[in-house]
């Protein structure tokens, strides 16, 4: 699904991933964590296409494509979906109207209103989203927990092939993570994958990950099954340093 080449990523001049080579698997869910600073969220922001991040070396492969150089709304339309660890307010605009012009832009046909709204009103109840969020504009006056549920309603509506959330689990209670989670795990299927940016274990017991990357200094510093969860959160990130 998507694979990245010996990736170095500067902002500001200043390098922040330096030499990353990654690969990840249709049908996996992946876990990506690592200490503050480490580069997690410059990695999500330079896959999804954020202008701010200067590639100077490297590839990034999307189903087989180039992506190195694609603008964020190409790669948006060829699948790629980034959940905001802080999602921005958008006065003016609904949570209705963002949507559907963002599936548009998706799909060869529009979709017909009624067909949308019903297909909306579905997805909202699965995440247990009142149906006033329809008219209130993108994010604005929303709690963390409301924000993170508009995120993941997005993911459920837009229907990527790769899912990156950076720190979605980031100031939920309990009962909204849940419902995040669950939201997360009625969207993957084979065809999908899935980047969970986490700095916490909790979301990973509601979310099961295939892989785990831990990323120290701008790389994957180590890989491998969901059972170095359990070590991070027993040991923390010192053992990583001292196995190098």
């Amino acid at each position: 699904m998507l694979e990245i080449k010996n990736l170095h990523v500067s902002i500001e001049g200043k390098e922040i991933i330096k030499g990353l080579s990654l690969k990840l698997e249709k049908g996996k869910v992946n876990a990506l964590m690592g200490p503050n600073g480490s580069g997690k969220s410059t990695l999500a922001n330079t896959l999804m296409g954020h202008p701010s991040y200067t590639i100077t070396s490297g590839k990034i492969l999307f189903k087989g494509k180039d992506i190195t150089e694609m603008p964020a709304d190409e790669r948006a339309k060829l699948g790629l979906f980034l959940s905001f660890q802080y999602p921005a307010s958008v006065p003016g605009i609904t949570i209705s109207n963002l949507l559907r012009t963002a599936l548009n832009a998706r799909r060869k046909d529009k979709i017909p209103p009624l067909e949308f709204l019903k297909m909306l009103k579905e997805k909202m109840k699965l995440l247990k989203v009142d149906e006033k969020f329809l008219t209130r504009y993108v994010n604005e006056g929303f709690s963390g927990g409301e924000k993170k549920r508009a995120e993941i309603l997005q993911l459920s509506v837009l229907n990527p092939d790769l899912a990156m959330l950076d720190e979605t689990d980031s100031g939920l209670d309990i009962d909204a993570l849940r419902v995040v989670a669950e939201g997360v795990n009625a969207f993957m299927n084979q065809d999908k994958c899935i980047l969970i940016i986490t700095h916490y274990k909790r979301i990973l017991e509601y979310i099961k990950p295939d892989r785990l990357f831990i990323m120290v200094d701008g790389k994957i510093a180590k890989e491998g099954g969901g059972e170095l969860v359990d070590r991070l959160e027993d040991e923390g990130y010192s053992w990583i340093s001292e196995d190098q």
